[in-house]
C-alpha cells in the first residue's frame, strides 16, 4: 500500500505550511541575549562603570540567568532570574527596584514599554514592546536591565550577553 502522487504533494504542502512559519519566525529576529553579568559600580580614574551613558547602580548586583528575544517590530521577552543586591546591608534582597529592559543598536537606545518589580528572589519577565523605530540591523546590540527612578536617570544592574 502505497502513496499516489496526489498524496505525496499533499503531504509536501503540509509540511511546507508547518515549516515555513516556523522560518518566518527565525528570520524575524533582531537580537538575543543568553546569560547575564551583573554590575559592578567600581570606578577607573574617577570614571563610573557607565555602559553608554547609562550609569551602574550604587552598589554590586548579581544576576543567575537572563533570556532575551528582541523582535525586529520590537517585541521583546525578558526571562530574568536571581537579581539581587551583592554588597552593602541589603545583600542578597532585590533592594525593592522596579526594573525594565533597554536595548541600544549602537548608540541609540529603547527602553521597554513595561517595567516590573522584583520578586522577592530577583526573578522578573517582561513581555512588551520596546519604544521606538528600532534599525534593522542593531548595530552593537547591548542589553541592559535597568531601574525605574522616582526622579532622575535608570541605572543599570545587569547586562545580557549577545548570543551570536
Amino acid at each position: 500500500m502505497g502513496y499516489r502522487v496526489g498524496n505525496r504533494t499533499a503531504v509536501i504542502a503540509v509540511l511546507a505550511l508547518l515549516v515555513l512559519p516556523m522560518q518566518a519566525k527565525a528570520d524575524d529576529r533582531l537580537a538575543r541575549f543568553e546569560g547575564g553579568i551583573g554590575v559592578v559600580p567600581a570606578r577607573v580614574g574617577g570614571v563610573a562603570n557607565t555602559v553608554r551613558g547609562t550609569g551602574p547602580g550604587g552598589q554590586p548586583w548579581v544576576i543567575s540567568r537572563l533570556s532575551v528575544d528582541v523582535r525586529t517590530d520590537g517585541r521583546i521577552s525578558v526571562d530574568g532570574r536571581g537579581l539581587l543586591l551583592a554588597g552593602g546591608d541589603n545583600i542578597g534582597f532585590n533592594g525593592g527596584q522596579t526594573v525594565r529592559a533597554r536595548l541600544f543598536c549602537g548608540a541609540a537606545p529603547f527602553d521597554s514599554d513595561q517595567a516590573v518589580p522584583l520578586e522577592e528572589n530577583g526573578d522578573f519577565r517582561i513581555e512588551g514592546n520596546l519604544v521606538g523605530a528600532l534599525p534593522n540591523p542593531c548595530d552593537r546590540p547591548v542589553l541592559l536591565i535597568i531601574n525605574v527612578p522616582a526622579t532622575g536617570n535608570p541605572a543599570w544592574f545587569a547586562a545580557g550577553i549577545p548570543k551570536l
